[in-house]
């Protein structure tokens, strides 16, 4: 029996990379096979890395520790990670966050979610393209109504404080969700054009829902600086200011697996989560955030930062230059992330399109993500003409070097000698 079959229960689209993955697996793929390449991923090589700390192996779990954690979170860890915003972000400003403006989740999308289900009766936009997982989690909710707002590859995906002022006026915004370094297309705000933004919001009321789970992966910063970015920089008031942030150890510490997640917002809508989790997952892994608390001292993200930065850069020169060679073009380099989002129209067909080269790169043993599934559309509201990112690819430079070489030299071998087109 089918599962169209069972009484009660509808059919639930898979996210991107869960689609590509479950494709790949029907024809062979396994995580621990190292013959395949897995582009497609959403998680960073979760190894040692050159000048990073010692990753952690063990996990020392007390008696205590085997009881349920709250479900806004371990004290100690929602302290750790208000002090870290403090240190990086706000050091000499006035207002600063507390414990009770973090709340810990079980993975990002288990915060995006809480923050979903708190949303009230309004207009939310969200952008064209941004990460799969919106397009589901924008849908279940019916408080509110989502709004797309496309973004031009011919313009680099810019969006500007002008265009943000107009698009809240216009469609009565009281919300905006967006990844920030930008999952595909890696376009960051950042510096006085985030300072602004958060500005236009205060001013506005319009509440800034910004995923910062690249905040750490950024390559374009002043030298001696940390490379990284925060909304955060740019709060007046941490309890006042309409600013949430997401982020966690997924992909700035890459620790995906401890799915330890948090946001930080004004404490009322912290307590609003903290509401929502108690009936949406019942709070985290008690261990793995008391287990996450020495992560989170400033020098270790120190030594993880640069150590990212460095390795993660020279594998997106790496990927973008060798498929700008072959033919792949890119409406911009990633300014952030560990993605670069290439146009594939100019190769020949059926590579000249995003599904088309996804199912012929896995005869290659080589997995990608097609850029339709970025072209959020929750309830599939917008008319299906074709997705306006049908030519568009997600490649992932989050594994290893060596994985990256593997792929780029099948991919060379796929584009000279493409299958034929049905």
């Amino acid at each position: 029996m089918s599962e169209e079959t069972i009484p009660g229960f509808r059919a639930v689209p898979r996210t991107g990379v869960i689609y590509v993955t479950t494709e790949a697996v029907r024809r062979g793929f396994s995580a621990s096979d190292p013959d395949w390449c897995n582009l497609g991923q959403g998680q960073p090589e979760t190894g040692e890395l050159p000048g990073a700390p010692p990753r952690i192996h063990d996990v020392r779990i007390s008696l205590d520790d085997q009881e349920y954690a709250p479900v806004a979170g371990v004290g100690e860890l929602r302290a750790a990670v208000a002090d870290l915003y403090n240190r990086l972000y706000r050091q000499g400003m006035k207002s600063q966050y507390k414990p009770e403006n973090v709340c810990i989740s079980g993975g990002g999308r288990t915060a995006l979610t809480r923050a979903a289900a708190s949303l009230g009766h309004v207009n939310l936009g969200h952008f064209l393209p941004d990460y799969t997982a919106y397009e589901e989690l924008l849908d279940i909710f019916k408080a509110f109504t989502a709004i797309p707002i496309l973004l031009e590859g011919e313009r680099g995906y810019a969006f500007s404080v002008d265009d943000l002022r107009r698009e809240i006026q216009g469609r009565g915004l009281s919300a905006l969700l967006l990844s920030n370094p930008c999952n595909p297309t890696g376009k960051l705000i950042d510096g006085d054009e985030l300072q602004r933004w958060v500005a236009t919001a205060r001013e506005l009321d319009c509440a800034l829902l910004i995923d910062e789970f690249y905040s750490h992966y950024i390559y374009r910063s002043k030298p001696g600086t940390l490379p990284v970015s925060s909304a955060a920089r740019y709060v007046e008031d941490v309890d006042k200011d309409p600013v949430l942030l997401f982020d966690g150890l997924t992909k700035n510490w890459r620790y995906p697996g401890w799915r330890v997640t948090w946001a930080v917002g004004p404490r009322s809508v912290v307590d609003t989560l903290a509401s929502a989790g108690s009936f949406l997952d019942g709070g985290g892994s008690k261990p793995l955030q008391r287990a996450a608390i020495p992560l989170l001292e400033y020098d270790h993200v120190v030594k993880e930062t640069r150590a990212i930065q460095d390795a993660f850069r020279k594998k997106r020169d790496r990927i973008v230059s060798e498929l700008e060679r072959l033919g792949v073009r890119f409406d911009r380099v990633p300014d952030g992330t560990f993605y670069a989002w290439g146009n594939v129209a100019d190769l020949p067909a059926p590579l000249n399109d995003g599904m088309g080269f996804f199912r012929s790169a896995l005869e290659h043993k080589v997995i990608t993500v097609p850029g339709e599934f970025f072209d959020v559309n929750p309830g599939k509201r917008r008319r299906a003409h074709g997705s306006r990112f049908g030519s568009h690819v997600r490649f992932s430079f989050g594994p290893s070097t060596a994985t990256i070489d593997r792929a780029l030299e099948r991919f060379e071998a796929m584009i000279k000698n493409p299958p034929l087109a049905k």
